[in-house]
């Protein structure tokens, strides 16, 4: 995909909109030929609006969020049932009303026109405070209480992403094949480890081969905690630094051994959405690119130059495989550069709400701001916004 300044908003409609004295367009005029609103006004100030059409009523764009995250009312009652005290990540959850409060919810959507959300769990992972027919029941009663909340608010919600445990892989593999053929799940999450484990073992595979063979997405989702340490010689991190930096790495790491271990070469039709812009892969393509060409010449106890031979194209092929949403706190630069390196057919709109210091609309509000400032076409814009969603959901 080829970067280009985007075009003035509105130039399509203008050209067809009468003309002032002096030959050029009068937007007073073109506004009164359109019969727009005060609402509509609005939405064109603020960029909500791809054109105006000559005698056409004004259209937003589509906007589907598919990486937020929400509490359905019984798993949370489950989990404060479970894990009340849940220290560190759960400290920050029990703090953000819009994740458990409906009215509150739908008071921030009401902001944003034409907005709809994918529902998925946030953390912490079930496994890590569940274990057992526990951690099973956790995991039915977040895709039940999922489901109910896209069949009773379909414009709103137009699907949800299953949540598993993924500490008895089996169980795993039936409660995703439940959740998708049965409650109507868009995919399932998987955190990046499972309890240390890297999802890339052996036992996951039934899972990934699950949601290849249904041609529907994973949705992968960064984890760590305080307790692994940005040091050798100490035993807790520092300053959240396991969050900031740890989080992107988890990612990193994660899409490493997949791309290694040859799941896209396994699985052809896998697909998995990276959270937060494919984390440090589009940043760091030098290394992934030329630097892992030279796989093995930094390595003597390995024949690391097999595991390149064995695969069926670069690594960096292979990262650029994987699905990124737009869900960077308000980065935009960070936003430029995966998307330069993903391409537009690969990036989706999400926001992670309601993760903000507002905690709900500020991350919406920044990164549609973000996307509509993004140097592509307006076509490119709507895949971005909700085509490419649409298309690899398979939502109406």
């Amino acid at each position: 995909m080829k970067l280009r300044p985007a075009p003035p908003h509105c130039s399509q409609s203008v050209a067809a909109a009468p003309r002032g004295a002096t030959g050029a367009p009068s937007m007073a005029a073109a506004i009164a030929a359109a019969r727009i609103t005060r609402r509509e006004m609005d939405g064109l100030r603020t960029g909500r609006v791809i054109a105006i059409g000559s005698h056409d009523i004004v259209r937003p764009v589509r906007k589907i969020d598919i990486f937020n995250h929400i509490y359905p009312p019984a798993y949370y009652t489950r989990l404060m049932q479970v894990a009340p005290d849940y220290k560190d990540i759960g400290k920050r959850m029990r703090n953000i009303p819009m994740l458990a409060d409906l009215d509150v919810r739908f008071r921030v959507m009401d902001t944003f026109e034409d907005y709809q959300q994918v529902l998925s769990l946030p953390t912490p992972p079930i496994e890590s405070i569940a274990s057992g027919s526990g951690a099973a029941d956790l995991a039915r009663a977040a895709n039940d209480g999922m489901a109910e909340l896209v069949a009773r608010h379909p414009d709103r919600f137009p699907g949800f992403v299953a949540a598993l445990s993924y500490h008895d892989p089996d169980a795993a593999a039936r409660e995703a094949e439940r959740a998708i053929d049965d409650l109507g799940a868009r995919g399932i999450q998987m955190f990046t480890n499972v309890r240390g484990t890297p999802i890339s073992a052996p036992a996951y595979l039934p899972i990934f081969e699950a949601l290849a063979s249904r041609d529907l997405p994973i949705w992968l989702h960064p984890y760590r905690g305080a307790d692994v340490a940005d040091f050798k010689a100490e035993d807790r991190s520092q300053f959240e630094i396991w969050w900031t930096f740890g989080w992107p790495y988890e990612t990193s790491a994660a899409m490493a051994r997949l791309v290694f271990e040859g799941y896209f070469d396994r699985f052809p039709a896998l697909k998995i959405i990276t959270h937060h812009m494919g984390a440090m892969a589009p940043y760091f393509a030098g290394r992934v690119g030329p630097g892992w060409d030279q796989l093995g010449a930094r390595t003597s106890d390995e024949d690391l130059p097999a595991v390149l031979r064995s695969l069926k194209k670069r690594p960096l092929d292979y990262f650029k495989m994987f699905y990124a949403d737009t869900a960077l706190f308000g980065a935009y630069d960070a936003t430029v550069c995966g998307l330069a390196f993903f391409g537009a057919g690969h990036v989706l709109f999400a926001s992670d709400a309601p993760f903000d210091p507002e905690k709900g609309p500020m991350y919406i509000r920044e990164t549609i701001a973000i996307v509509d400032r993004l140097p592509v076409s307006n076509g490119e814009r709507e895949q971005i916004y909700w085509r490419n969603a649409a298309a690899l959901l398979k939502l109406s």
